[in-house]
Protein backbone atom coordinates (compact mmCIF):
# COMPACT_ATOMS: atom_id res chain seq x y z
CA UNK A 1 0.00 0.00 0.00
CA UNK A 2 1.50 3.39 -0.94
CA UNK A 3 2.35 5.56 2.07
CA UNK A 4 0.32 8.44 0.69
CA UNK A 5 -2.89 6.51 1.38
CA UNK A 6 -2.16 5.92 5.05
CA UNK A 7 -4.11 8.49 7.02
CA UNK A 8 -3.62 9.00 10.75
CA UNK A 9 -6.48 7.84 12.97
CA UNK A 10 -7.08 11.43 14.10
CA UNK A 11 -8.01 12.38 10.52
CA UNK A 12 -10.97 10.02 10.68
CA UNK A 13 -13.85 11.81 12.33
CA UNK A 14 -17.49 11.02 13.01
CA UNK A 15 -18.36 13.75 10.51
CA UNK A 16 -16.33 12.06 7.78
CA UNK A 17 -17.77 8.67 8.68
CA UNK A 18 -21.28 10.08 8.45
CA UNK A 19 -20.47 11.76 5.15
CA UNK A 20 -19.10 8.49 3.78
CA UNK A 21 -22.14 6.49 4.91
CA UNK A 22 -24.56 9.07 3.54
CA UNK A 23 -22.95 9.76 0.18
CA UNK A 24 -20.64 6.92 -0.86
CA UNK A 25 -23.41 4.92 -2.56
CA UNK A 26 -24.66 7.97 -4.41
CA UNK A 27 -21.12 8.93 -5.52
CA UNK A 28 -20.37 5.38 -6.63
CA UNK A 29 -23.56 5.33 -8.76
CA UNK A 30 -22.77 8.73 -10.26
CA UNK A 31 -19.24 7.60 -11.16
CA UNK A 32 -20.50 4.28 -12.54
CA UNK A 33 -22.84 6.14 -14.91
CA UNK A 34 -20.11 8.63 -15.84
CA UNK A 35 -17.36 6.06 -16.45
CA UNK A 36 -19.35 3.03 -17.53
CA UNK A 37 -17.10 0.81 -15.42
CA UNK A 38 -17.76 -0.32 -11.85
CA UNK A 39 -14.12 -0.98 -11.02
CA UNK A 40 -12.96 2.49 -12.09
CA UNK A 41 -15.96 3.98 -10.31
CA UNK A 42 -15.07 2.17 -7.07
CA UNK A 43 -11.43 3.30 -7.32
CA UNK A 44 -12.36 6.94 -7.91
CA UNK A 45 -15.04 6.96 -5.19
CA UNK A 46 -12.40 5.65 -2.77
CA UNK A 47 -9.84 8.23 -3.94
CA UNK A 48 -12.42 11.03 -3.57
CA UNK A 49 -12.93 10.22 0.11
CA UNK A 50 -9.16 9.81 0.61
CA UNK A 51 -8.72 13.34 -0.73
CA UNK A 52 -11.43 14.56 1.64
CA UNK A 53 -9.62 12.84 4.54
CA UNK A 54 -6.45 14.74 3.64
CA UNK A 55 -8.25 18.09 3.57
CA UNK A 56 -11.34 17.73 5.77
CA UNK A 57 -14.12 20.26 5.60
CA UNK A 58 -17.59 20.66 7.02
CA UNK A 59 -20.76 20.98 4.99
CA UNK A 60 -23.96 22.74 5.95
CA UNK A 61 -26.20 20.25 4.15
CA UNK A 62 -26.31 17.14 1.95
CA UNK A 63 -26.59 18.92 -1.41
CA UNK A 64 -23.52 21.02 -0.62
CA UNK A 65 -21.56 17.88 0.29
CA UNK A 66 -22.67 16.10 -2.89
CA UNK A 67 -21.75 19.08 -5.06
CA UNK A 68 -18.28 19.13 -3.51
CA UNK A 69 -17.81 15.36 -3.85
CA UNK A 70 -19.01 15.49 -7.47
CA UNK A 71 -16.55 18.30 -8.25
CA UNK A 72 -13.62 16.32 -6.82
CA UNK A 73 -14.73 13.11 -8.55
CA UNK A 74 -15.27 14.89 -11.88
CA UNK A 75 -11.69 16.21 -11.78
CA UNK A 76 -10.47 12.69 -11.08
CA UNK A 77 -12.48 11.39 -14.07
CA UNK A 78 -10.81 13.96 -16.30
CA UNK A 79 -7.38 12.95 -14.96
CA UNK A 80 -8.19 9.27 -15.59
CA UNK A 81 -9.29 9.96 -19.17
CA UNK A 82 -6.20 12.09 -19.82
CA UNK A 83 -3.91 9.36 -18.49
CA UNK A 84 -5.63 6.80 -20.68
CA UNK A 85 -5.30 9.02 -23.77
CA UNK A 86 -1.56 9.34 -23.12
CA UNK A 87 -1.24 5.60 -22.57
CA UNK A 88 -3.23 4.83 -25.75
CA UNK A 89 -1.05 7.20 -27.80
CA UNK A 90 2.04 5.40 -26.46
CA UNK A 91 0.53 1.98 -27.21
CA UNK A 92 -0.34 3.13 -30.76
CA UNK A 93 3.26 4.29 -31.20
CA UNK A 94 4.55 0.92 -29.98
CA UNK A 95 2.18 -0.96 -32.28
CA UNK A 96 3.52 0.99 -35.26
CA UNK A 97 7.09 -0.14 -34.53
CA UNK A 98 8.60 -3.42 -35.68
CA UNK A 99 8.42 -5.99 -32.89
CA UNK A 100 12.21 -6.34 -32.79
CA UNK A 101 12.61 -2.67 -31.77
CA UNK A 102 9.94 -2.75 -29.05
CA UNK A 103 11.26 -1.46 -25.71
CA UNK A 104 11.23 -3.63 -22.61
CA UNK A 105 8.26 -3.53 -20.23
CA UNK A 106 10.39 -1.58 -17.73
CA UNK A 107 11.35 1.01 -20.37
CA UNK A 108 7.69 1.30 -21.42
CA UNK A 109 6.68 2.00 -17.80
CA UNK A 110 9.42 4.64 -17.46
CA UNK A 111 8.33 6.35 -20.69
CA UNK A 112 4.67 6.34 -19.64
CA UNK A 113 5.52 7.86 -16.25
CA UNK A 114 7.63 10.55 -17.97
CA UNK A 115 4.77 11.31 -20.37
CA UNK A 116 2.36 11.69 -17.44
CA UNK A 117 4.78 14.03 -15.66
CA UNK A 118 5.26 16.13 -18.81
CA UNK A 119 1.49 16.28 -19.30
CA UNK A 120 1.03 17.45 -15.69
CA UNK A 121 3.77 20.05 -16.16
CA UNK A 122 2.17 21.36 -19.35
CA UNK A 123 -1.25 21.51 -17.70
CA UNK A 124 0.25 23.62 -14.90
CA UNK A 125 1.24 26.26 -17.47
CA UNK A 126 -1.06 28.87 -18.97
CA UNK A 127 -2.62 27.45 -22.16
CA UNK A 128 -0.74 29.78 -24.52
CA UNK A 129 2.59 29.01 -22.85
CA UNK A 130 2.01 25.25 -23.15
CA UNK A 131 0.92 25.58 -26.78
CA UNK A 132 3.89 27.80 -27.63
CA UNK A 133 6.27 25.28 -26.07
CA UNK A 134 4.76 22.34 -27.95
CA UNK A 135 4.75 24.21 -31.26
CA UNK A 136 8.32 25.47 -30.85
CA UNK A 137 9.92 22.33 -29.44
CA UNK A 138 7.89 19.34 -30.65
CA UNK A 139 6.68 20.78 -33.97
CA UNK A 140 9.92 22.73 -34.61
CA UNK A 141 8.03 25.88 -35.62
CA UNK A 142 9.85 29.21 -35.68
CA UNK A 143 8.99 31.97 -33.19
CA UNK A 144 7.29 33.86 -36.00
CA UNK A 145 5.13 30.83 -36.97
CA UNK A 146 4.15 30.23 -33.35
CA UNK A 147 3.38 33.94 -32.87
CA UNK A 148 1.09 33.92 -35.90
CA UNK A 149 -0.67 30.73 -34.76
CA UNK A 150 -1.26 32.11 -31.24
CA UNK A 151 -1.88 35.71 -32.23
CA UNK A 152 0.93 37.08 -30.05
CA UNK A 153 4.28 38.77 -30.63
CA UNK A 154 7.57 36.94 -31.27
CA UNK A 155 8.81 38.31 -27.94
CA UNK A 156 5.81 36.81 -26.12
CA UNK A 157 6.52 33.43 -27.74
CA UNK A 158 10.08 33.53 -26.40
CA UNK A 159 8.71 34.40 -22.95
CA UNK A 160 6.22 31.50 -23.09
CA UNK A 161 8.91 29.03 -24.20
CA UNK A 162 11.26 30.25 -21.46
CA UNK A 163 8.48 29.81 -18.90
CA UNK A 164 7.89 26.24 -20.07
CA UNK A 165 11.63 25.49 -20.09
CA UNK A 166 11.84 26.69 -16.48
CA UNK A 167 9.04 24.25 -15.58
CA UNK A 168 10.95 21.47 -17.40
CA UNK A 169 14.10 22.26 -15.42
CA UNK A 170 12.12 22.25 -12.17
CA UNK A 171 10.63 18.87 -13.09
CA UNK A 172 14.10 17.54 -13.87
CA UNK A 173 15.46 18.91 -10.57
CA UNK A 174 12.65 17.16 -8.65
CA UNK A 175 13.48 13.91 -10.43
CA UNK A 176 17.19 14.28 -9.68
CA UNK A 177 16.43 14.99 -6.01
CA UNK A 178 14.27 11.86 -5.85
CA UNK A 179 17.27 9.83 -6.99
CA UNK A 180 17.58 7.14 -9.64
CA UNK A 181 15.15 4.26 -9.75
CA UNK A 182 17.06 1.19 -8.65
CA UNK A 183 16.30 -2.11 -10.38
CA UNK A 184 14.87 -4.98 -8.37
CA UNK A 185 17.51 -7.27 -6.89
CA UNK A 186 18.13 -10.42 -8.88
CA UNK A 187 17.27 -13.79 -7.39
CA UNK A 188 20.39 -15.53 -8.73
CA UNK A 189 23.75 -15.99 -6.99
CA UNK A 190 26.18 -13.07 -6.98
Amino acid sequence: MPWEYIVPIEASSPNLESLYCSHHGWLLGWLRRRLGDSFDAADLAHDTFIRLMRAPRDFDNGPEARAYLRTIANGMCIDLWRRRQIEQAWLDELAARPEASAPSAEHQAIVLEALHEIDAMLRSLPVKAANAFIMAVACEMTDKEVAQALGVSDRMVRKYVAQAMLHCLQLEARQMAAGPVSPAPSAGPA
